[in-house]
């Protein structure tokens, strides 16, 4: 078995441990420790545990275990105060808390090999799923006092692509080596065994600058997206932080996208292709339909994984879109549902991001709004790219009375992921708190751009009808809630008015004044 975590490989049947290229020497109790940590990952494992495993249970005296874990630890490029791989528990023991990818094709693989010969280009990648490496973007200037930021921007996107879940990223050192060589990407993949390759190119002219960037299959050397950045110098590193908060969000929900057409040519897909096949369906739109074939995926993958965390927090998204949405009149119902997954989740992968996130939208939605924003807050402080969160905290917001924060946090949000798959429910969310707050005028700007950006979104045409008719514009209201009507027929006033998220009291006033506006454009009372 080979087990991959940061750009190390260790493989427990040559026993072997590479970083990228180079072999790691290490010496044989010391790997063993390393495997059996790894192994036993999902636990906490004891000295007591570590003792019986590695030496027989033979009397070990604590040094002599500390300074094993220390060599382990500098082995893989760990120390005893970071603990980002190997982390000691007080009282408890340890445990490794890196993110592993198993490949078990590999063996097969060069096992077939060795028996048929072919071309290795053409043999199925073997890579781990969501492997990538960026590569040290090009400056076609020259200008040798820019290098700075263009490696700057380099590392920064390598630690951002990084938090995205389940993404195996070469280490920046390691990507360096290629800086300034001319290379064939299929090469690239198979030395550092990625499936993709991101290549660009940092250009400046005068008073602006100019990115390129490229994704490349590193397969089949294919280019599966490219994107300019073209704008004006400002501050260079505000430019800097901006552009890989961008790329960072937009590749996420590429490599998905990516990843789950792969997965839908296999014949036995497992929990992991799962659940990039529900990613897919859940970013593609929020209605009924397309939350019950991400449900289906993600049920899937648990039938398959039981403890699949991105399966449970896949399934908590759909439980909390569908009760957020007023897609049903079982709104608690499906919150708790949600709640309960998340919270499963979030014990076997306390960081997750994600999992708070989701966490914080169901405690904005249950009456919890504090809660709700320092969930948010806790999944911004582990990924820094999470758009959606600064949305939900300008939601939550507007639930306790302060509608007027929320754009600034939606700014956020929009700045960091411009082109992101709910950029529609964002705009929304502005609308609604500038209607809370009489800009009636301006609410519907908002809710038209939510229209523009999704017009098969029903709560945007009920939410448009709604401040249409509070303006007067009572022929277009009517026109805007039955098309509302079309897209989610059981929708009603009675399911709005029953399914409160907040009791504060500035919140509740605007809401009656919404209901009114409801009723004037024709939606049903129910």
């Amino acid at each position: 078995m080979r087990y991959l975590f940061e750009d190390y490989t260790f493989d427990s049947d040559r026993r072997e441990l590479h970083r990228g290229a180079e072999m790691v020497p290490i010496t044989p109790q010391v790997f063993d420790l390393l495997d059996y940590l790894i192994r036993n990952r999902e636990c906490v494992v004891s000295k007591d545990d570590l003792i019986r495993a590695i030496w027989n249970g033979r009397a070990v005296s604590d040094a002599a275990l500390t300074t094993r874990l220390n060599a382990a630890r500098n082995a893989i490029g760990d120390t005893g105060e970071k603990q980002h791989l190997i982390k000691t528990l007080p009282r408890k023991g340890f445990r490794f808390v890196g993110t592993i990818f198993e490949d078990r094709q590999r063996a097969a693989q060069s096992a077939s090999l060795a028996t048929h010969g072919g071309d290795l280009g053409k043999v199925p990648s073997s890579a781990p799923r969501l492997s990538i490496v960026v590569l040290p973007f090009a400056n076609p200037g020259g200008d040798p006092n820019h290098d700075y930021f263009v490696d700057g921007m380099t590392e920064s996107l390598t630690t951002d692509l990084s938090r995205i879940s389940g993404s195996f990223v070469i280490a920046h050192n390691t990507a360096l080596t290629f800086k300034g060589k001319a290379v064939d990407v299929r090469q690239i993949g198979r030395e550092l065994n990625v499936r993709y390759v991101l290549e660009g190119s940092v250009q400046r002219g005068g008073n602006r600058l100019r990115v390129n960037v490229q994704l490349i299959d590193a397969e089949t050397g294919n280019h599966l997206w490219a994107e300019r950045f073209d704008k004006p110098v400002a501050d260079l590193f505000d430019m800097q932080d901006e552009i890989v908060s961008r790329l960072a969000n937009t590749l996420n929900a590429l490599l998905i996208a990516v990843e789950a057409r792969r997965a839908e040519r296999l014949p036995n897909p497992d929990a992991t292709d799962l659940c990039f096949q529900g990613a897919a369906w859940f970013n593609r739109r929020l209605t009924p339909e397309y939350m019950a074939q991400a449900r289906g995926f993600y049920e899937r993958a648990l039938a398959l994984e039981p403890g699949n965390v991105e399966a449970l927090v896949g399934t908590a998204g759909v439980s909390c879109t569908i009760g957020t949405n007023h897609l049903t009149d079982d709104r608690i119902e499906h919150l708790t549902a949600a709640e309960a997954a998340v919270t499963k989740a979030l014990s076997l992968a306390p960081n997750h991001p994600r999992a708070h996130n989701v966490l914080g939208i169901v405690q904005i939605f249950s009456n919890r709004a504090a809660q709700g924003i320092a969930e948010c807050e806790r999944a911004l402080a582990l990924d820094r790219n999470l758009a959606n969160a600064h949305a939900h905290i300008g939601l939550a917001k507007l639930y306790l009375g302060r509608g007027g924060e929320t754009e600034a946090h939606m700014e956020q949000a929009f700045r960091l992921s411009p082109r992101d798959t709910l950029v529609y429910v964002w705009s929304l969310i502005v609308g609604l708190a500038k209607f809370w707050h009489g800009a009636d005028t301006e609410a519907i700007v908002w809710l038209r751009r939510s229209l523009e950006a999704n017009r098969n979104y029903p709560l945007a045409h009920f939410y448009l009808a709604t401040v249409l008719a509070q303006v007067g514009e009572l022929d277009e209201a009517r026109a805007a809630a039955q098309a509302g009507l079309a897209l989610n027929p059981s929708f009603n006033i009675r399911r709005y008015r029953t399914n409160t998220p907040s009791d504060q009291p500035v919140y509740l006033a605007g809401r009656e004044r919404f209901i009114e506006g409801m009723r004037m454009a024709g939606v049903p009372e129910g």
